[in-house]
């Protein structure tokens, strides 16, 4: 199954079946974690965690008993890093077989960074369990998916731009990058609130942040910027499939925006 592939397949699951992880889909997992580079080049440490011999729990989460998380020093771009780096993981367990969510808010964080063994200047962003879907959702995790309109997105032209943000682009006129900008569209994101857009300019795909109220904590750190690494993560596996190379940048093209929309970085198809 190639990425494409997995993008449009992938769901979030909240409901597992209970019979917990095989040791050797453990072992893929684990090993594929430390190989998961992010494009600022950011180091996070991953770790599989027993939920009951670390005593970690979620009220949204039934039925597993492993769950990844991941560390890193709090330093500019590490939202973005980790978001692209969660990614890679959760579409090589979609691979496997193996279903994910990603949860920041509703866990026992202060048990999973004790289990992580949290430092001071470290940040523990989410985690996310992993298991096998049930056949059936909980009721609550279907009204929870029926609540974000879990499944639905916003329309192409409302996050891709043509040049510039008065100029919308359709699927049609998107050529070669309708695919890659449809692997954009579908990543999932925090309550489904899809804050990435782009503007091509030429052979240049710039991302840009829509800002949301409630995501930026008191001290600065913004959940929502580690949807923007999930959108930056599909748009270079989807290019890499559709036969480009890219190339990554962190350079402001200096297009006007809103107040509420801020520059992200850049890539470049060849």
């Amino acid at each position: 199954m190639n990425v494409l592939e997995l993008i449009r397949e992938r769901r979030s699951v909240r409901t597992f079946d209970g019979n917990g992880l095989r040791a050797e889909d453990a072992q893929k997992l684990a090993e594929f974690a430390q190989t998961a580079e992010n494009p600022y080049g950011l180091p996070i440490t991953w770790r599989l965690l027993d939920a009951d011999k670390e005593g970690l729990s979620s009220p949204v989460i039934v039925g597993a008993d492993t769950y990844i998380a991941g560390k890193m020093a709090r330093t500019d771009h590490a939202e973005e890093a980790f978001g692209y780096a969660v990614e890679k993981i959760v579409l090589f367990a979609q691979s496997l077989g193996v279903g994910t969510t990603w949860i920041a808010g509703t866990m026992d964080r202060a048990a999973f960074e004790k289990a992580m063994a949290l430092a001071s200047g470290e940040v523990l962003p989410c985690v996310s369990p992993l298991g096998y879907a049930a056949k059936k959702m909980s009721l609550r995790e279907s009204m929870m998916r029926k609540g974000v309109k879990a499944d639905s997105r916003l329309a192409f032209e409302e996050l891709f731009f043509d040049g510039s943000f008065q100029t919308p682009l359709t699927a049609e006129k998107a050529g070669k990058c309708k695919d890659i900008l449809e692997a954009v569209q579908l990543a999932p994101s925090a309550v489904n609130k899809q804050p990435w857009r782009v503007v091509l300019c030429g052979e240049k795909a710039h991302f840009y942040e829509k800002k949301s109220k409630g995501f930026i904590s008191g001290d600065g750190w913004d959940m929502q910027k580690i949807d923007m690494g999930i959108a930056l993560c599909h748009f270079e596996l989807a290019a890499k499939a559709c036969g480009f190379e890219t190339d990554f940048a962190i350079a402001d093209p200096g297009l006007p925006v809103g107040n509420d929309v801020a520059y992200i970085a850049s890539y470049a198809l060849r």
